[in-house]
């Protein structure tokens, strides 16, 4: 299977063989995960046919002038606190986290991947004109964003359950989540890709008490944000 390194410093084209899943293993989105061999990124890998879907669609959006939107960002109107969505599906949740991003002060949405952006309909229901009020900025590739942040000296905060996860409580009790920040959150399944969280600052997660081992995404944002604001309004 031809495919791509998600690196935007490399971007190298190379074929994953068709071998066995220990070697390849594919995730739930039906992603193979490995490692660039040449710039060593750990990513869980597109086909190239997967890619060139979504490039297509970037040039639809591109060639409508929906890449970009909402308020200007003046200097002065630049909040310190952004949230990045990497391929969510549903426009429902997309339209939930512009909604939740306009009252907990999130100012800034980066669309990535496969997820949908305004003008949508689904997004507009759900979202009741916040994506008029939050700025947001569509890219393919969710690492482009990410380093343009880093170089900001924006903290980079994944969202995700891991092995190396600590508590979104613990994190903000022990001031480990400072603003400017940016929270990252993931696709409705399989969560944050391996190349995602390999950029992050710092993995943080939600207890989960019952049964599932997750909320829905744009549930789990919500609460999030609404932590994070929340407890450097009380500093």
């Amino acid at each position: 299977m031809l495919t791509r390194c998600p690196n935007p410093t490399c971007l190298l084209e190379f074929e994953i063989p068709q071998v066995s899943p220990l070697s390849a293993p594919i995730d739930k989105r039906g992603h193979y995960s490995g490692s660039c061999p040449q710039c060593g990124q750990v990513a869980a890998f597109r086909s190239a046919e997967a890619e060139a879907v979504i490039e297509r669609e970037f040039e639809k959006r591109k060639a409508r002038g929906a890449l970009q939107g909402g308020p200007d960002l003046s200097p002065d109107r630049i909040s310190p606190y952004s949230v990045l969505v990497e391929d969510v599906r549903s426009l429902w949740n997309v339209g939930s986290i512009f909604r939740t991003s306009d009252g907990a002060g999130f100012k800034r949405i980066f669309l990535c991947g496969i997820t949908g952006a305004p003008p949508r309909r689904e997004i507009e229901k759900v979202s009741l004109g916040a994506e008029e009020n939050v700025w947001w900025q569509y890219h393919v590739n969710p690492l482009v964003p990410m380093l343009a942040l880093r170089q900001e000296g924006t903290q980079l905060v994944g969202l995700e359950k891991t092995d190396n996860s600590i508590a979104l409580s613990d994190a903000i009790a022990d001031s480990r989540i400072e603003p400017p920040m940016c929270l990252i959150v993931g696709n409705e399944v399989s969560g944050l890709s391996p190349q995602v969280i390999s950029h992050c600052d710092l993995i943080c997660h939600l207890p989960m008490r019952g049964l599932k081992e997750s909320l829905n995404v744009a549930v789990a944002y919500g609460i999030a944000a609404y932590m994070i604001t929340g407890s450097n309004t009380r500093k």
